[in-house]
């Protein structure tokens, strides 16, 4: 009779291979739905100010369209291009965002007091875009390589010191909202990845006295602080902004007022068409069209973290985590400006907002989570 082999050496024989299963559907329709739904919005809400400001109606819509299709064109690349193939190129990659940031200060674009465009004439893009992903690459390449080391405070401010470095450059701009976008998005990488609360929890005093001394030496970032404190105190003037968005919101009731017959993006909301673009979904669509878009936002948050779950490896389960995150910290802070529970800064809302590279970039980072869905773990028995 034929002996058997013990079950530890059936184990051994146990291999773990890398199978294609073909991208995720759910996430890929989420992102389709939500690029339409911005497209109308985007028409609706910037229709009065393109007109009054362009002469033409259509300006901010076909500039969407077009940058929306350039997008298509980056994620259908992205998506099939081997996402581990970033990770032997994590270094260069970041080291090429942080040259962008530092040629801003030198040769960007000065609008309304900021440089943070580079470009020339109205072809422009933000570098701060490409140091989202770079950042989220370099981080998620680095730390699934040294593994459970990220629990020693040794290793853990090697990357807090890299995005003190890129929030340097992006204060220098100045680009305060950027900043809290990466700096929460890299904490979220940095606690899946091991990283202990303990630690931030100690950083969390100096951070706060630094953030205190940031807002308070900067006039504008003072005042607006204030009017959020009490915006009606100067309606009139910097608490106009955020009063109007409130207008907006409550207006729109259970139903809305109808999709195309908002009041408030006729010059009352400053920049319908972008950072407060929630608050005229919110007057047209009611809160059942703004709770439906908050839950096509909680569906692709969903649909990413299944697909870092079931990622093939540490460096791709971290990518997912940090694209996901990424989008999911934006749009939190996002509806947080228009609602008035944080003080107003320019974060715009994925998907929804107007925004050349921003899109551009936004639809490269979905592409690379659709990659990552085409692959999973599979035990072979050998």
């Amino acid at each position: 009779m034929k002996e058997q082999p013990p079950k530890t050496a059936k184990k051994q024989l146990n291999k773990t291979a890398l199978t294609k299963t073909g991208i995720d559907f759910g996430f890929l329709f989420t992102v389709i739905t939500l690029l339409a739904l911005g497209l109308l919005m985007v028409f609706s809400a910037s229709y009065p100010y393109a007109y009054y400001y362009f002469g033409d109606g259509l300006y901010f819509i076909k500039r969407q369209l077009l940058w929306t299709i350039a997008g298509g064109i980056v994620m259908a690349f992205t998506a099939n291009y081997d996402y581990r193939k970033y990770k032997k190129y994590a270094f260069p990659i970041l080291a090429f965002s942080f040259i962008l940031l530092a040629a801003v200060l030198l040769v960007g674009i000065n609008l309304n007091g900021a440089k943070r465009w580079l470009g020339i004439g109205s072809l422009t893009f933000q570098p701060s875009e490409v140091a989202k992903i770079a950042l989220i690459i370099y981080f998620a390449a680095g730390l699934s390589e040294i593994k459970e080391k990220i629990t020693s405070f040794k290793y853990l401010f090697r990357y807090l010191f890299v995005i003190g470095l890129f929030m340097g450059l992006l204060l220098l701009q100045p680009h305060f909202s950027v900043c809290i976008i990466i700096g929460l998005t890299m904490v979220i990488v940095l606690l899946v990845s091991g990283a202990k609360i303990l630690h931030f929890a100690l950083l969390a005093v100096p951070v706060v006295i630094a953030g205190v001394f940031i807002v308070i030496t900067e006039p504008y970032r003072l005042q607006r602080l204030t009017t959020f404190l009490d915006p009606f105190s100067d309606a009139l003037g910097s608490g106009w902004q955020v009063i109007q968005s409130l207008y907006a919101i409550g207006s729109g009731g259970l139903f809305g007022v109808g999709f195309g017959n908002s009041r408030q993006k006729f010059l009352y909301v400053s920049e319908p068409q972008n950072d407060f673009i929630f608050a005229i979904i919110c007057e047209e669509l009611g809160w059942i069209g703004a709770i439906t878009i908050l839950v096509l936002f909680g569906v692709l948050l969903w649909r990413g973290l299944k697909i870092a779950i079931h990622a093939p490896d540490t460096f791709g389960s971290l990518l997912v985590v940090g694209i996901t995150s990424l989008v999911g910290v934006q749009v939190i802070l996002n509806i947080a400006v228009v609602t008035s529970s944080i003080p107003t800064t320019g974060i715009p809302l994925p998907f929804f907002s107007a925004g050349g590279s921003s899109m551009v970039f936004l639809m490269a980072a979905m592409g690379i989570v659709l990659n990552v869905s085409k692959y999973s773990k599979k035990n072979i028995d050998l």
